[in-house]
């Protein structure tokens, strides 16, 4: 299964790249993180509990960061063992690129299954790899970029720009 994406974080490059070092940071926004250890440069180790369909399974595993380029890219890769659930296992390249005083993190995952977690149907892992994969971007990107910085005066000069619906929805 192959996922692309990207997000705006609200941070500058440098705060987003040391928050993809950080175990404390990952442990927060990866779903089912139960305890996440070690450093950037030796690796880190994981344990993570989740369900897939019928298949509820603790996963540990193991996440190394390679083809660091700070702070432009690296490359995570993961293998987690589930015992009878089967393994998992991919990767992540990340590329960060500033835009102002923002940061646009783009991502390309690959991920793999077998044992009992393959026998559920590429259209069941696909579907959970990618809300895994979402779940975690929207995590970091809460985590990591802080809500700007709001007027407590509400704007009311007809210059003021118009907000998008999307914007109304979520102000």
């Amino acid at each position: 299964m192959n996922l692309s994406d990207s997000r705006v974080i609200n941070a500058d490059r440098p705060t987003v790249w040391s928050a993809i070092l950080d175990p404390e940071v990952l442990m927060t926004c990866v779903p089912g993180c139960q305890e996440m250890d070690g450093t950037p440069e030796d690796g880190f180790t994981a344990t993570v509990v989740q369900k897939v369909g019928p298949v509820k399974a603790t996963f540990k595993g193991a996440v190394t960061l390679s083809e660091m380029q700070a702070p432009e890219s690296v490359t995570i890769s993961g293998e987690g063992k589930g015992g009878a659930a089967g393994f998992a296992k991919g990767g992540a390249k990340v590329r960060l690129e500033e835009q102002g005083d923002q940061t646009v993190l783009h991502y390309d995952v690959e991920a793999k299954v077998g044992g009992k977690l393959a026998q559920l149907g590429s259209r069941i892992i696909d579907g959970f790899a990618k809300k895994m994969a979402d779940q975690f971007f929207n995590n970091f990107q809460d985590h990591v970029g802080a809500p700007p910085a709001e007027d407590t005066e509400p704007e009311t000069s007809d210059d003021a720009p118009k907000k998008g619906w999307l914007k109304r929805l979520v102000t």
